[in-house]
């Protein structure tokens, strides 16, 4: 616990009371003027709340109150909370063991350097605050402390009317800080936290990307969010919740109301900050009832097993996937294997743990890729005797020219899908991995290679400008993803061979258009795909050495001579062509 020394108190007290006196007296207060500081001029706390939610100052120069500042500390094992008698608000949160990119870069380049722990709440732009009748707004007082194992702050209005908030830790190890409010007299108390959220990572446009306002319906499990809000948009919920988190990358600030939910008609704004400072600001409003409420309150990281353990579906505020089937592959499969992996490996750094994450996959997916080149393999040896068709009907016929084409695979016994139907197998793979790196603190400030942070883009080239869709640097791992991805997309051409030239076209421009969209994200994410390419390669390899083309081409021309009934598609394909070769006729009659 922290007070002022005593040798400068009475000073303090002198400056304080001058401080207050003059801005009564000089500046009228009650208006809509932002706070402001030399950091971030508009973006105040008080310019956000005057702009979103028109909350005025409560001013009464009968009962001015001339007191001095004094913080007060709380901590654990995992945080370390300040809190200011001036509004009895957080004034600071600290979540311990974990670094912001600067510190962690600092102690890169110099060993001896101790870093700060991460700050993550702090009242300079960020506020909790109380508000009630008479235009109260509790920072603006200075409260009675009473010191104990918790913290206790009392503000009294008169005889009948009081605020009372009580801050005490959960466990020694808890991320989680109970919060008691009690009040009477105080008639439409409404709760105002607003959060700017501090720039903390490598990247700054992939932090704002995953900080958003996430809550849960006190009815059901299912959790909704809003990353982005237009400006002067102000959302209100239509329903009671149960919880609301604050959440940033790869930190949150998550709110419960314990005994009572937040009431129907809570508002909650989210605005992108233009500032370097912050990424962006939350705001949230509640109205409170008069009496008592207790708050369970998180301030801690976004790992998705000690969210969980919590059992209020607190981890489903981390963007694991964009549909429930790369969701579940994400929680049931590659968070277990990877958390398995990491819990085996010991020391190993986590850039092996990706390499043998890796060849897990691709063992597992083997069968499926086996398959679908199998299928490949069978419509490159069919492929000259589809060219004679198209060919010979050219463009006069090109319905023609498709049925007799099917006529062909129903008689070899060829699926033309075969090769695509495998790989649908492995989509949900593939777009879960996209979810779960960036997503995966444990790869936060872990370095491998060339890359200092496997969670942000690695750089091995700083441009000094700004390429528009690239960025201004160059991330090697990306620039090995697009170059394995455009040499698979070859030899894949070169094995089908049936591809029409404008799908082609779009093959080879893909890679191209994710060396702009990964060279800003996750580099553990392109070193996994480069992996997967690398692999794939190796498989190929090995399947080419398998597979002989000549005996499938002879057992292809085995099933052509037995007998074989034609299929669904094939017999609507010949029904769609009577149909048009009937409107031929009709239209020569005419």
């Amino acid at each position: 616990m922290k007070q002022n020394d005593n040798s400068s108190f009475i000073g303090l007290i002198l400056m304080a009371a001058i401080l207050i006196i003059f801005n009564v007296f000089v500046f009228d207060n009650s208006g809509n003027e932002p706070i402001k500081n030399s950091n971030s001029e508009n973006l105040s706390e008080q310019s956000l709340i005057n702009e979103n939610f028109k909350i005025e100052k409560y001013k009464d120069s009968n009962k001015i109150e001339i007191e001095s500042e004094k913080i007060y500390t709380l901590e654990n094992d995992k945080i370390k909370l300040e809190f200011t008698n001036k509004g009895g608000e957080i004034s600071s949160a600290v979540i311990k063991g974990f670094y912001s990119y600067e510190e962690y870069k600092k102690n890169l380049e110099d060993d001896t350097y101790k870093s700060k722990d991460i700050e993550i709440f702090n009242n300079k732009d960020s506020k909790f605050e109380i508000t009630g009748d008479r235009n109260i707004n509790t920072n603006e007082f200075f409260f009675v402390e009473e010191e104990s194992n918790s913290i206790t702050f009392t503000k009294n209005y008169d005889s009948k009317s009081y605020i009372k908030y009580t801050y005490s830790l959960q466990e020694n190890d808890s991320y989680f800080i109970d919060f008691r409010l009690e009040s009477e007299g105080i008639s439409n108390p409404e709760l105002i936290w607003t959060i700017a959220a501090p720039e903390t990572e490598k990247s700054k446009t992939n932090q704002e990307q995953y900080t958003g306002f996430y809550y849960q319906e006190d009815y059901s499990k299912d959790v909704d969010y809003t990353w982005d809000n237009d400006k002067y948009e102000i959302n209100e919920f239509n329903t009671e919740i149960n919880w609301i988190a604050f959440k940033q990358q790869f930190f949150s600030t998550i709110i419960r109301a314990e005994n009572n939910n937040f009431n129907n008609g809570t508002e909650f704004k989210v605005i992108n900050d233009d500032k370097d400072e912050y990424v962006k600001v939350m705001s949230l409003r509640s109205q409170l009832e008069d009496g008592k409420s207790n708050y369970s309150i998180f301030f801690g990281p976004n790992d998705y097993n000690d969210l969980k353990s919590y059992d209020k579906g607190y981890e489903n505020i981390l963007p694991l996937g964009f549909m429930w089937i790369d969701t579940v592959v994400n929680k049931y499969i590659i968070i277990k294997l990877f958390d398995f992996l990491k819990n085996s490996a010991g020391l190993l750094n986590f850039g092996i743990i990706i390499l043998v994450l890796t060849l897990i996959i691709k063992f597992s997916l083997a069968p499926f890729t086996y398959k679908s080149y199998l299928s490949q393999a069978k419509m490159k040896v069919l492929k000259p005797e589809v060219d004679k068709i198209n060919e010979k009907h050219k463009e006069k016929d090109p319905l023609k020219a498709q049925q007799e084409s099917m006529n062909l695979y129903r008689k070899a016994g060829v699926n033309p899908m075969g090769g695509c139907l495998p790989m649908l197998f492995q989509f949900p793979i593939l777009i879960a991995m996209f979810r779960f790196f960036p997503a995966s603190i444990d790869l936060r400030q872990n370095a491998f290679l060339w890359a200092d942070d496997l969670s942000a883009y690695d750089s091995i080239y700083n441009l000094g400008f700004e390429i528009p869709f690239y960025g201004s640097h160059i991330s090697l791992f990306t620039l090995l993803m697009c170059i394995s991805t455009l040499m698979y997309t070859h030899m894949n051409s070169q094995m089908s061979g049936n591809q029409m030239p404008g799908m082609k076209f779009m093959m080879y421009l893909m890679p191209v258009m994710f060396l702009g969209f990964f060279n800003n994200y996750a580099s553990a994410l392109s070193y996994y795909y480069f992996l997967a390419n690398i692999f794939t390669f190796c498989q190929m390899f090995i399947m080419r050495k398998l597979v002989d083309e000549k005996a499938i081409l002879a057992q292809l021309e085995a099933n052509k001579k037995k007998p074989r009934k034609k299929s669904r598609f094939q017999k609507k394909l010949e029904e769609l062509q009577r149909k048009q070769e009937q409107q031929l006729k009709n239209r020569k009659r005419k």
